[in-house]
Order: C-alpha cells, then structure tokens, then sequence
C-alpha cells in the first residue's frame, strides 16, 4: 500500500474516532459514566441520565455530590449514631426527577414508597457512612435511607422507619 494511501486511512479512522468521543460526550449531558462497581440506579421520570434511560452511580459520583451529616438515634442502634451521605432531594434533582414519589428498592427486595416531599421537608440523606465507617451491605449498607428521626417527633414513628430501606440498591420515581 502507497504511503499516501496510509496517511489518508490513518486520518480518515482519526477523524472517526474524535467524532464518536464528542458524540459520547454530547450524550452524558452532565452525568458521568460510573467507572466502578455501581452502587445505585435510578430510573423512572428523570431527564439526566448516563446509562440508557436511567442514572447510575458509583460511590464516587456519589461522594462527588458532596457529603451531609446528622446525629440521631435509630430503633436499629443503640444509642446516637453519626449517619453521613447526599441529600436526597439534590440527588433527584441532579436526575431530574419530576415525579411526586420514589419506589425504593432494596438489595433484599424490600420496597417502600416515599412522597418526594418528605426530601426537602426532613432533610433525609442516602447515607454512605454510619460513625464515619462505610456500611457493609450485613449493617444496613452499601446505602440507607436515614431521616433526622430526633429532630422532629413525628419521625420517631412506623410511618416513617417503614420508609427507611436500607440496602437500597433502586429508585424509581414515579
């Protein structure tokens, strides 16, 4: 094959490959790829998502969000636990999220359904870290859903411990 001829293919397969990374690119719109185990998926209605029609995150997007803490007691522990993780109602907006509740699925199978109010309402976090450990998946882990349950009474309540998966591997917004 003439030099001239492997010059142009050489370019031709450059040009190729640099159009196929801005179209990947175009198509994240935001939301980076997870590069490593992902640790949830959330689908459903949202308009940001980076694997097919749904958002998926590793622990480093997640942390990437920006960590929140609290202090509370659990019926699950004994005595005040430091729960730290996103807020839940920035993670569903950096989705998208225009539904009114979410499904949230656990490794286990459990679900709940919880109004999307209740987010902005009690500063609920999807906790990563319980006394500044990460959370094996035999405590509550990889992700749990916490509530401030000491900071407003009514939360000391079934209602909202049944809203409270751990585990949590889903959501779905509805």
């Amino acid at each position: 094959m003439p030099v001239n001829n492997i010059r142009r293919s050489f370019s031709l397969g450059a040009i190729a490959a640099a159009g196929l990374l801005i179209c990947g690119r175009a198509s994240a719109q935001g939301l980076a790829t997870p590069a490593e185990r992902v640790m949830l998926t959330i689908s459903g209605k949202i308009s940001v998502t980076n694997v097919g029609n749904t958002a998926q995150f590793d622990r480093a997007m997640l942390e990437a969000m920006g960590l929140v803490s609290f202090e509370t007691s659990t019926p699950w522990h004994s005595g005040p636990q430091k729960f730290e993780g996103v807020s839940i109602d920035k993670l569903l907006k950096s989705v998208g999220a225009s539904g009114d509740r979410i499904q949230a699925i656990a490794l286990n199978d459990y679900t709940t359904e919880i109004p999307i109010e209740d987010f902005t309402r009690y500063n609920v976090i999807l906790a990563l870290k319980r006394n500044n450990e990460y959370m094996p998946v035999r405590d509550k882990g990889p992700l749990f859903i916490v509530y401030p349950y000491d900071s407003d009474p009514e939360l000391r309540s079934q209602k909202y411990y049944s809203r409270s998966a751990w585990q949590l591997s889903q959501i779905i917004v509805r």
